[in-house]
């Protein structure tokens, strides 16, 4: 997920919640995405956390 955009990341999640919300996967199809949207959402809050930090450094800085 290293080259991932949170972008990407976003519209992918936005995706499987869909389909999820839409009842169209089965159960088997159904533990991959919540598998998969778990990651996302972990990858999603770290470069949120990431990013916050980075602004918070650069507003500091300017302080």
């Amino acid at each position: 997920m290293e080259k991932t955009s949170y972008t990407e990341a976003k519209k992918e999640l936005e995706t499987i919640v869909s389909a999820i919300e839409s009842g169209e996967l089965d159960v088997d199809a159904l533990t991959e995405k919540v598998k998969r949207a778990s990651e996302l959402i972990t990858f999603c809050k770290e470069k949120l956390t990431k990013t916050d930090r980075e602004l918070q450094k650069i507003l500091d800085d300017i302080a």
